[in-house]
This record gives C-alpha cells, sequence and structure tokens, in this order.
C-alpha cells in the first residue's frame, strides 16, 4: 500500500512565532519600536495607494539605506536566530513526523507566510518545512543589498498554495503545473491542514475547510475574540490555545486527523484488493 501524505500548513507569524518576525531583530536594528515601524508603514500605504505587503517590503529598504542597516541576507538571516516561539514549537515537527511514520503516513510541514523568507532562513525551525513560501527581496549583486521584492505573498495569495502543494506543483515560476486541469493530486485535499492566527488567514482557512481538508484557529491566552468570530462564522474546524506540547489541545487533533487519514488509506487499500479479486474471478 503506498503511504498516504499528510501536508499541514502554518502561518508563521504569531501562530509559530509569539509575535511578528520582524519585532525580533530587524525594527531593533533601526532603533525604532513595532509600533513607530508599523505604524509608518500603515501610513506609507495609506498616502501612496500601495499594498500593505508591498509597503512593509518598501519600508524595510528605505528605512534600512536611511538609517544605514545592513540588509544583506547574511545580516536578515542573523535577524532570524532570536525568534521566539509558542511552547512546543521546536520539538513538535519530529514529534508529528515521528507519530505519522508510526500510523504509516508520511507528514510533510509547509510555511506559508507573509513574512520575510530571508529572515525565516536563519531561524531554528527553517530546516523542517519541506518548502517555504514567503516574500523575498531581489538582491543586488554587487551591494549584496535588497533592491525590488522578488516575491510578495498577501493574504489572498497564499491560497494559491494550496493547490501548488496539492499538485506538487512547488516550484512558484511554474504556472503551467498549478493550472493544468487532470493533474494527479499529490496530497488529497482532505489530507491537509492549515493552520493559522487570525482574520488575515480567512481566505486560506475558508478553502481548506470548504475542500475537505482541516483549518485550525491559533489563539495566544487572552485572544478568543477573533477565533470567536472564524468559529461562529464558520471559517475554521477547530480553535486551539498556541500550545504545541505533547498531548495539547493542538497535538490530540492533528494527530486525530492523522489517524483518519490512516484509516481510510487501509479501508481503501482493502476495497480495491477485493474489487480486483472479484473481477479476477468473474473474468
Amino acid at each position: 500500500m503506498k503511504k498516504p501524505i499528510v501536508a499541514i500548513m502554518y502561518d508563521f507569524d504569531k501562530t509559530l512565532s509569539t509575535t511578528d518576525m520582524q519585532n525580533y531583530g530587524f525594527i531593533p536594528a533601526l532603533g525604532m519600536t513595532p509600533d513607530q515601524f508599523w505604524g509608518a508603514t500603515g501610513e506609507f500605504s495609506k498616502k501612496t495607494g500601495c499594498e500593505r505587503i508591498l509597503s512593509y517590503m518598501y519600508m524595510m529598504i528605505d528605512l534600512s539605506r536611511e538609517k544605514g542597516v545592513d540588509l544583506s541576507r547574511k545580516s536578515l538571516n542573523k535577524m532570524g536566530s532570536g525568534i521566539k516561539y509558542f511552547p512546543g514549537v521546536e520539538t513538535w515537527f519530529k514529534r508529528i513526523n515521528d507519530y505519522g511514520k508510526k500510523r504509516g503516513v508520511i507528514v510533510e510541514h509547509y510555511l506559508i507566510s507573509s513574512g520575510t523568507k530571508e529572515i525565516i532562513e536563519g531561524c531554528s525551525i527553517y530546516k523542517q518545512f519541506k518548502q517555504i513560501f514567503g516574500c523575498e527581496f531581489l538582491f543586488d549583486e554587487k551591494s549584496g543589498q535588497p533592491i525590488w521584492p522578488k516575491l510578495a505573498v498577501n493574504y489572498t495569495q497564499k491560497t494559491q498554495y494550496f493547490f501548488r502543494i496539492s499538485k506538487g506543483a512547488l516550484d512558484v515560476t511554474d504556472d503551467a503545473k498549478v493550472n493544468t486541469k487532470g493533474v494527479d493530486h499529490r496530497v488529497p485535499y482532505s489530507n491537509m491542514i492549515y493552520m493559522g492566527d487570525g482574520m488575515t488567514d480567512v481566505p486560506c482557512m475558508q478553502l481548506v475547510k470548504d475542500n475537505g481538508g482541516k483549518s485550525i484557529a491559533i489563539f495566544a491566552k487572552g485572544n478568543k475574540d477573533t477565533i470567536r468570530t472564524l468559529l461562529k462564522g464558520g471559517r475554521v474546524n477547530y480553535a486551539c490555545l498556541a500550545n504545541y506540547e505533547d498531548g495539547s489541545h493542538l497535538d490530540t487533533i492533528v494527530k486525530a486527523v492523522i489517524d483518519n487519514v490512516a484509516t481510510n488509506a487501509v479501508l481503501r487499500d482493502q476495497e480495491e484488493k477485493i474489487f480486483k479479486k472479484e473481477v479476477g474471478e468473474k473474468q
């Protein structure tokens, strides 16, 4: 029997990490507070009509030039080393992989973030993901500094990666495979899980849920209002405290999804064997 695959897709900021990734290293390097940086980004977006994700990428470049902050890939990677996570995150991936292996299921982890990929590349959990989709800069070959957005991932654009992951079309420059009808789905929609922390994740949450997968709203202690809205609106299947430790509510739910995928795979295999036997006997 071919092993089924479960694909777990994650937002990053406030889903795995305790706050926005830029808040840990980048913004302090500017000599600013998070409120100052994000406030300036919001004002720039409002003034120019620039899309909010492109606005923050522009402001990262502009303010770094103004304040003489090195924004090379190496420097951005280093800024990822100080990221703090919710309880259990750093042991989560191996634990869930091992559980899947025990149940005969391959578990794959994917990150879909509107954050800065170059910062993520320097964080301690970077290598746990099969693929990371995030905002990227184009760097000048001589100076090593960013000069243009190479890839911007806003909240609605995140939905394309649901289809890319299902079809195995992970190269973002390959539009043919992801849009071609009839391409085999490497990961069935029902075997996909999406985890996010709030309203900006709604397009992905709704898409995954509506196609038979599971959407999980992650919330920090004392932040239940948004989650109540998501649950009442039918946008998610579950809501879990941001606790990734063994035995937590989140841990239990994800393991239950893996159990269900494993059971369905066995049943399909048995049905196929019975069908082939009956067809063979009739012939």
